[in-house]
């Protein structure tokens, strides 16, 4: 099979990339940065040699845009929504024209375009889309916006001979340096893994391994396009989570934090609290439906697993 990976060398392209050679498909990645033989350059926002890879190819993955850990400044929050919309809309403009276009197109979306809500979990049928909600900051609902006009740029995309798929994707976890269960792990070995702000919201995320899977389910399943949630069936409260996450690391104890400590944390790593704060409550109300099963359902066992395969990746200590 042959699989284009435009956006594939942030966490999730690495993760995919490796986990599809691994398996014998040969991938090529389209990149801003292109260094190894199996990338193509391109600007994320026009035609260009690199369309020349999707013409004849059987899968696009798109996984374009900005990173989402970054200061929500207006410039940043507009780079975002440009680097995202532009990828998905020229990456429909290479798969219109191609002679042989492909029979899936995947693209990257975000479960952020839910509702924050502690009282139910969204699926793709019942879900509330947020940036309405009363008592959070305004600017996250330019984040849904971002959601929303990424998704519509693949769903308007004149491409009648491709499948469609919105990957509404949750946090995917991974043992990768860099990666957000690295950067919680780090916090949770300084002693600062507690609650942020009282715990009470909610996190949605996906082993990494499940996340491959779901991608080669969904790739493999002509009857399912559109919006798919790629979450645990089991999302929980921050507290729980990280009190798990403890658990795995064998750290008794992680120092809370308020509101405003959360700021400033996110401040120092050049991030955003919306990441924390925001509650997401996530399921995968449509692949469930379809029989996928997940190999890490719960997130204490994937937390387990995550913290041994981390600590086997380490180099050995000096003797």
């Amino acid at each position: 099979m042959k699989v284009v990976l435009p956006g594939g060398t942030g966490q999730v392209g690495t993760i995919l990339d490796r986990a599809l050679t691994a398996a014998g498909h040969e991938v090529t990645v389209v990149t801003r940065r292109p260094v190894r033989a199996h990338d193509i350059g391109w600007d994320g926002a026009t035609l260009g040699r690199w369309a020349a890879a999707i013409d004849g190819c059987d899968v696009v993955i798109n996984l374009a845009g900005r990173s989402v850990s970054c200061r929500y400044t207006a410039e940043n929050l507009q780079t975002m929504m440009d680097s995202r919309v532009d990828s998905a809309r020229v990456v429909g403009e290479a798969i219109a024209a191609a002679a042989r276009p492909p029979r899936v197109w995947l693209q990257m979306s975000t479960a952020t375009v839910y509702a924050h809500r502690f009282d139910a979990a969204h699926d793709e049928a019942t879900g509330v889309i947020g940036g309405s909600e009363g008592g959070v900051p305004d600017y996250w609902a330019y984040s849904v916006d971002i959601a929303k006009n990424w998704e519509r740029a693949q769903a308007e995309a004149p491409t009648p001979a491709t499948r469609k798929v919105a990957l509404r994707s949750a946090m995917v976890m991974s043992p990768d340096r860099g990666g957000v269960f690295d950067v919680l792990s780090r916090l949770v070995r300084l002693g600062l893994g507690g609650p942020v702000a009282g715990g009470a919201q909610y996190v949605s995320w996906i082993q990494d391994e499940d996340f491959v899977r779901a991608v080669e389910f969904l790739i493999a399943r002509d009857d399912i396009e559109g919006p798919v949630n790629l979450a645990s069936p089991g999302p929980l409260p921050h507290r729980d989570f990280m009190r798990a996450l403890r658990t795995a690391w064998g750290v008794p104890l992680g120092l809370p934090a308020t509101r405003w400590m959360a700021e400033l944390g996110a401040f120092a790593l050049r991030s955003d609290t919306e990441l924390l704060l925001k509650s997401r409550r996530v399921v995968p109300g449509r692949l469930r439906a379809a029989g996928f099963t997940f190999d890490c359902p719960d997130w204490e066992g994937a937390a387990t697993s995550l913290v041994r395969r981390a600590r086997s990746a380490r180099p050995a200590e000096p003797g």
